[in-house]
């Protein structure tokens, strides 16, 4: 059982988080200030203090260097916001706005305590030794995560990194998986070596092939010296394709000599080269039913599914949340100088019932918008916006499905279409005898600008046009 101090000078809400927490299964002591619990309690005892901010005496931040070690969660009424921003500056590991919600409490009660399970101070003072998958997860420079099924991706990186086995990595967009590809490099043996990172989607169809594997001089028009390709620069590092699913059918079978041979010849030459590299591929799409249709090789497909690593999104990372946006908050913040910013009461509510369709690379925008836009250092809901971005772009579930009726083309444009319904329908009428590259020298937009705008409204991609 954990065990919670709750300083709180008011009888009332005192008694009322004691009846809560006790409920829930904690073990409570109370006290009614700073001293009163110096006088009563020895502070190791417990697990988690719960302090209001404003005592009589001294303020229950004194209470963070009192009880070091121990976790200090600040409760604070929404006229003093800003005291629980500068309380989290002196240590506090959160705060809370009275009057609180009960579940508010106890989610933010339970999520503190799971964080010190992972965080375990030995008797003597000093941190007990961590095994190598926690070090893994602690780099949040690379890739966070706490819930169960990041716990899962975890464990596969450890026991996968060492290795020079090919992964193929699968998760819907802004899941972080180019972030899992430099996990697996940055645990390897090859962490001395590049990681070369490409978008297959962003590379023109007429260049790709030149711009992976190189071109001799004078291999096509433009080509007016000798070029190595990006596998040749990632020879003894790490090669991550990410997008692999947009790869063009040429360039695959390049790509399945590369793993069966180990050898490239660039565009125009009669002349194999030897490379050494370790590939990591990326897709969101289902490459075993591209495979079955023609549109991936099959042969290409199971050269690269020798180890599956499945991002899970956002929406099933529920205990994850809350504090990736605070994380979030934390390194932007800092990259913007704007250090101090902290996410009010109804900013965190929203983030947490949000489904965040477009996952971590979402809620990084949304906070960086809100960052910029702040005045006070406080995060409301309405600077992150994050509900009308739904309102405005999403697309009614089905409309792409397989099974969906191949929606009619549309020859003129009604007078109150939007940006994104004009993108959508042009694209719907023309994919078919227009290639990716005219399609967005037609729009006005560069090729990754219509890759990236084709995933976030669901429209996908016409092999072979």
């Amino acid at each position: 059982m954990k065990h919670i101090l709750v300083v709180e000078d008011e009888e009332i809400i005192r008694t009322a988080l004691h009846k809560l927490l006790v409920h829930n299964g904690y073990g409570v002591e109370q006290a009614e200030s700073v001293q009163d619990a110096i006088d009563n309690y020895q502070f190791d005892e417990f697990d988690l203090i719960i302090s209001d901010l404003r005592l009589p005496g001294r303020p229950g931040t004194d209470l963070i260097d009192l009880a070091v070690g121990k976790p200090v969660l600040i409760m604070t009424s929404y006229a003093s916001l800003r005291s629980a921003v500068d309380s989290m500056k002196m240590g506090a590991i959160d705060y809370i706005a009275k009057p609180f919600d009960h579940d508010e409490m106890l989610i933010a009660v339970e999520q503190i305590l799971e964080k010190q399970s992972h965080n375990p101070i030995a008797s003597d003072g000093e941190a007990e030794e961590e095994p190598e998958l926690a070090d893994i997860s602690q780099i949040s420079d690379i890739i966070y995560g706490r819930c169960l099924p990041m716990k899962k991706v975890f464990n596969l990186i450890a026991k996968v990194a060492p290795t020079d086995a090919t992964v193929l990595i699968q998760g819907e967009s802004g899941t972080g998986k180019e972030l899992a590809a430099r996990a697996l490099h940055t645990f390897s043996k090859r962490d001395s070596k590049p990681l070369i990172c490409v978008n297959c989607a962003a590379i023109p169809e007429t260049l790709i092939e030149s711009e992976l594997f190189g071109h001799e001089k004078g291999a096509f028009t433009g080509a007016v010296s000798a070029r190595n390709g990006l596998v040749e620069a990632a020879d003894g590092g790490t090669l991550f394709l990410d997008e692999i699913g947009e790869l063009p059918i040429e360039a695959q079978a390049r790509l399945l000599r590369v793993l069966q041979e180990g050898e490239i010849r660039r565009v125009g030459s009669t002349q194999a080269l030897k490379v050494n590299i370790r590939l990591i591929a990326a897709t969101h799409r289902n490459l075993r039913a591209l495979s079955k249709t023609g549109e991936f090789r099959e042969d290409l497909y199971y050269r690269l599914n020798v180890m599956q690593l499945k991002l899970p999104p956002l929406r099933d990372r529920q205990g994850d949340i809350l504090d990736l946006a605070k994380l979030l908050l934390q390194n932007l913040s800092d990259k913007l100088g704007r250090t101090g910013m902290a996410l009010s009461p109804d900013a965190m509510k929203a983030i947490q019932e949000h489904d965040w369709p477009g996952n971590v690379r979402e809620m990084e925008n949304a906070i960086e918008r809100a960052i910029i836009l702040c005045e006070d250092g406080m995060i409301t809901a309405d600077l992150l916006d994050i509900e009308t971005d739904i309102d405005e772009f999403s697309i009614p579930k089905g409309l792409f499905s397989p099974s969906a009726a191949k929606p009619k083309p549309v020859r003129d444009k009604p007078k109150d279409l939007s940006l994104e319904d004009y993108f959508q329908h042009f694209v719907l009428e023309h994919q078919e005898k227009m290639s990716e590259t005219e399609l967005a020298q037609k729009l006005g937009i560069s090729r990754k600008s219509l890759w990236e705008r084709r995933q976030r409204l669901g429209i996908p991609r016409k092999k072979g046009c």
